[in-house]
């Protein structure tokens, strides 16, 4: 696997309420990762999740920072009570619990501080095992996987009003993208939601594919057609998908907070499989 990651505060927002995380997960240890690296898939699961917080002052900053950390403090006790090599229902029951939980924090901060009244978070997490990808989402960031052949696919759906007409063929791209109420969530983690649905999955991957997370801010700024592009562009030098990602989006937007992190299957080489 190897990934990449970037995030910008956009030319408008004066502050950044995005936030990203690479983690890596076996029995023995958890490790935060950088913003880019590569390694070898069975050594270790990876997990990589992209959240934009909302509210007042500096709260909506603090949330997703708080969501995202509380992965590696709630995933690695689940993983060593023996998620690993279980049937995908328990993988899909660890994120649901994990979803649950944060929800639960961000609700009682919520309402333990008037400074963090209102304030919650989306969460969109990819979690990649030796044989396949799973995947828990609320609210309106996004994950996305474009195949070896090219074929751009959109896994998770918006959790929004405008994301409900969008799947029922009421809108298309051009109309979800300027309708008035495009970004008023209705699912988010904390934020005074009593309950939550995260939408859960998995599939299967194959080397040559590319995984997406990215916040909205990276869908403000670059259409579908204008994503697929970019991320089947062979690597540029001194820049990484990532980078590529929201530098075009903040060039032509630029006006919410934009996180990307771009993940690869990499077929070994046939030198290197020979010596595995």
């Amino acid at each position: 696997m190897r990934w990449s990651a970037q995030t910008d505060r956009g030319r408008v927002r004066p502050n950044n309420e995005d936030a990203f995380l690479a983690l890596a997960l076996d029995a023995r240890e958890v490790r935060l990762l950088g913003k880019s690296g590569e390694l070898p898939l069975g050594d270790a699961d990876l997990v990589f999740a992209v959240s934009d917080g909302m509210g007042g002052a500096k709260s909506g900053e603090f949330a997703s920072r708080f969501a995202v950390d509380r992965i590696t403090r709630l995933l690695p006790p689940r993983f060593r009570r023996g998620v690993a090599n279980t049937p995908t229902e328990h993988f899909t029951t660890t994120l649901a619990e994990v979803f649950a939980a944060i929800h639960h924090d961000l609700l009682r901060l919520g309402f333990a501080y008037e400074e963090c009244a209102g304030m919650g978070a989306t969460l969109t997490l990819a979690w990649l095992t030796p044989t396949r990808l799973f995947f828990a989402h609320l609210g309106d960031s996004r994950l996305y996987r474009r195949s070896a052949d090219g074929t751009l696919a959109q896994l998770t759906h918006d959790h929004t009003h405008v994301g409900w007409l969008r799947r029922q063929g009421q809108l298309n791209e051009r109309e979800a993208r300027t309708h008035p109420r495009r970004n008023a969530l209705t699912q988010a983690l904390g934020a005074g939601h009593q309950f939550i649905a995260p939408q859960l999955g998995s599939l299967d991957l194959a080397p040559g594919d590319r995984v997406l997370l990215c916040t909205d801010g990276l869908v403000d700024g670059l259409w579908d057609r204008r994503l697929a592009e970019i991320l089947s562009d062979s690597e540029q030098p001194n820049a990484t998908a990532a980078q590529r990602l929201v530098a075009t989006a903040v060039a032509d937007s630029g006006r919410d907070n934009t996180t990307a992190v771009v993940v690869d299957l990499v077929a070994p080489s046939p030198i290197a499989a020979r010596r595995r």
